[in-house]
């Protein structure tokens, strides 16, 4: 996810004033569960629970702190040789980890210029990620719009993210969209667009390249009504990436705001159990991060943030049957 486009989103079409404290005391020491058959990976991406690590302390990192996959910087693995891609694939086997997926770093969410412009990069960061192994890199969707109807902003999304796939089809690379589900988000501005599921499916079938799925996260699934039986409609290979989040306590589901999250486990109010057996049943083999945007977390020094956000999804993961 392109975390400072996101944030900026965030920052300028919601309103809620007051961070919402990260429920975190324990976590850290919460054990991981080892279900049968189990192939999603605890995966740390610095950037989602305010750490700022380059790919060397990323993989560090996540190292120190129990995880078992880390995300990665595809300009970065793009930038390296093929004997320093070695050295860092090598220093990443040595801690017992995998490479998570990567951020896509087109913007296509704005005019055509900025969009051309940074389309012309991803061959070369999808090349890297080809060499390294990789074949996931994912992105979010605006859910609304102030200017664009639905079908404008569809038939944009639908030819840009298209273009898009086309170039990470070429260098066997899976794109996964995610949905943005808060009323909240999807009611500030003029125009609502894809918020759902059902409406995320409609999209992927417009593209149609055979290499688009889904990046999930709990917090859009639950903000969006869904359950696990939506999920079970998936395949494994639908899902490219996932974040896993929790909900505060005592706040109306309308009412929820998307930069106010938790901690996966932090209060109850989603009901991971149900998302992540949901998501083992179809066979999804990726990475799953927390993803919180909560301010608590942000203030911790670097070490703490990976620790509350592992011991968090360990948790979670023990919920998997």
């Amino acid at each position: 996810m392109n975390d400072l486009t996101r944030r900026d989103f965030i920052q300028h079409t919601l309103t809620a004033a007051v961070a919402v404290g990260a429920s975190v005391a324990g976590l850290s020491a919460a054990p991981a569960a080892e279900p049968k058959n189990r192939k999603m990976t605890i995966d740390l991406v610095c950037g989602s629970i305010g750490v700022s690590a380059n790919q060397r302390e990323a993989i560090e990192l996540a190292a120190r702190h129990g995880f078992e996959s880390v995300g990665v910087d595809g300009a970065y693995l793009a930038s390296l040789s093929d004997d320093q891609l070695a050295e860092v694939k090598g220093l990443l086997k040595s801690k017992g980890l995998v490479f998570g997926g990567a951020g896509l770093p087109v913007e296509f969410r704005h005019d055509q210029a900025k969009f051309e412009e940074t389309l012309k990069d991803l061959p070369e960061v999808a090349s890297g990620l080809q060499r390294a192994g990789l074949n996931r890199i994912s992105t979010w969707l605006m859910p609304c719009d102030g200017k664009r109807t639905y079908l404008e902003n569809y038939r944009q999304h639908a030819s840009r993210l298209g273009e898009v796939a086309k170039v990470l089809k070429d260098h066997n690379v899976r794109l996964g969209l995610e949905y943005v589900g808060p009323k909240t988000s999807w009611a500030s501005q003029r125009y609502p667009f894809i918020h759902s599921m059902a409406e995320m499916k409609e999209l992927i079938a417009e593209i149609n390249t055979g290499n688009v799925g889904f990046q999930l996260d709990s917090w859009h699934w639950w903000n969006a009504g869904e359950t696990a039986a939506d999920i079970l409609t998936l395949k494994g290979s639908d899902v490219i990436a996932v974040d896993l989040n929790d909900a505060p306590a005592g706040i109306p589901k309308d009412q929820q705001v998307d930069n106010h999250r938790e901690l996966p486990c932090a209060t109850g109010v989603i009901d991971l159990a149900a998302f992540l057996n949901a998501l083992n049943q179809i066979g999804y083999d990726g990475p799953i991060r927390a993803e919180p945007f909560n301010q608590a977390v942000n203030k911790m020094s670097k070490d703490d943030a990976c620790s509350a956000a592992a011991g968090s999804l360990k948790k979670a993961f023990a919920l998997v049957t």
